[in-house]
């Protein structure tokens, strides 16, 4: 049972409603992890077009799997969602298929609670016991106080920075300013770049500092020395009964810190740090082991304009990269392709239309993924609810195919 609760306090603080429902819009990309017998709990509608879409890649015919959409109910965790809107019954009809787990897509305590009041275990965990034991580490980690610790005791490379209460922002801020041209602020409890505020000495000349609502009166942040950055970076990791393996990784394309895109594997520009990157999320993946944490966490961190790299953050969850990989590896199987090359990304385009006039004008440039080459572009998300805001992602044998693919696309689809 796929629980794609994005509405979580995992990663932000459910006071942040308004950019938690935004990211809830990408509910939809999980129909590429169903298989057969499979249910999707979900907070955004799929169409009927985008399922029948999704499995005519995947060969899971639509019928064969079951969707349940939760109907919106404010800044609220999914289960709490699931019980207002009255689908506990048939959430719970499900649940009782033989063999069936949950899949959060953020294994939160309002997930690991809602698992055990339906009698699952919490994937990848033999019993809802081992995840609750397992939810100290998964919030520590996921907050940026708490990452530069464990990153500290791990000797990870930082910035230059600490961690404090929000009274004390402003007074740190002044302090790493005099040692620095830049300082980045960031609330403790974060993702996606939201709420992060860039500051130069300019300003902070005059009295105050406003850092909005994010975080509260009395919240914890993060003051630290901005890297010149010429490189955001990232590898994905999983914990296992086995160890800690690595899955990918990729450089991020962001926007004032806000994540955009992403592209796997490494380019060379900044290829020389997979190794160290690699060493550095197998010893947080112990770390995180030794405190009983199963599953997918990824470690971001920056390449500065030297070709040094700097750890970032931690997000012990399904990221934005996550389902997109599973994705990729599915779609690339048949194919043969033994390391294909991806992106993800998104792009407005000048006119408003819907998924069937987007796939004509992909199969009249003739870019549509194509599971006998495995290479193409695949609308993950379906169609947006402004015709215009597209997401996607271009899978090819090799990164030039993925540059190519993506220079196609945007002219197919007119995007601005």
């Amino acid at each position: 049972m796929l629980f794609a609760n994005f509405l979580s306090d995992l990663a932000v603080d459910l006071e942040e409603g308004r950019v938690l429902a935004q990211w809830a819009q990408q509910a939809p990309r999980k129909a590429w992890l169903l298989r057969a017998g499979d249910a999707l709990v979900t907070p955004g509608s799929l169409s009927e077009e985008f399922r029948c879409y999704v499995g005519a890649l995947t060969g899971v015919a639509r019928e064969r799997t079951a969707v349940i959409e939760v109907p919106p109910a404010g800044a609220v965790p999914l289960a709490r969602a699931v019980r207002e809107a009255g689908l506990t019954d048939r959430v719970a009809g499900h649940a009782r298929q033989p063999g069936t787990a949950l899949l959060p897509t953020a294994p939160d305590a309002s997930a690991v609670a809602f698992a055990r009041e339906l009698g699952l275990t919490v994937f990848p965990y033999a019993t809802v016991d081992e995840a609750a034991a397992a939810l100290p580490v998964t919030m520590l980690l996921n907050t940026k106080a708490g990452f530069r610790e464990a990153a500290t005791r791990l000797a990870l490379r930082l910035p230059a920075g600490r961690a404090c209460r929000r009274p004390e922002v402003e007074s740190a801020v002044r302090r790493l300013l005099e040692q620095h041209e830049r300082v980045v602020v960031k609330p403790d409890r974060s993702a996606g770049g939201h709420g992060m505020r860039f500051l130069s000495r300019r300003d902070v000349r005059g009295p105050g500092l406003s850092l909005g609502s994010v975080g509260g009166p009395q919240g914890t942040w993060v003051v630290e020395e901005h890297v010149a950055v010429a490189e955001s970076v990232s590898i994905q990791m999983e914990n296992t009964v086995s160890g800690t393996r690595a899955l990918f990784t990729g450089a991020m394309r962001t926007e004032h810190g806000s994540f955009t895109g992403y592209v796997s594997p490494l380019p060379p520009s900044c290829a020389h740090v997979a190794g160290e990157l690699e060493e550095w999320g197998l010893g947080l993946g112990r770390h995180l082991a030794a405190h009983g944490h199963l599953g997918p966490f990824g470690l971001d961190a920056l390449v500065d304009v030297n070709g040094v790299l700097y750890a970032g953050e931690s997000n012990v969850r399904r990221t934005a990269t996550t389902t997109p990989h599973a994705m990729v590896t599915r779609l690339t199987a048949s194919a043969g392709v033994p390391r294909p090359a991806w992106s993800v990304s998104k792009g407005r385009t000048r006119s408003a239309f819907g998924l069937p006039e987007a796939l004509d004008r992909l199969r009249a440039r003739r870019i549509t993924f194509d599971l006998e080459r495995g290479e193409g572009v695949v609308l993950y998300a379906g169609a947006p609810q402004d015709g215009r805001s597209w997401r996607y992602a271009v899978i090819a044998a090799h990164p030039d195919g993925v540059s190519e693919g993506e220079r196609r696309l945007r002219e197919a689809l007119g995007i601005e």
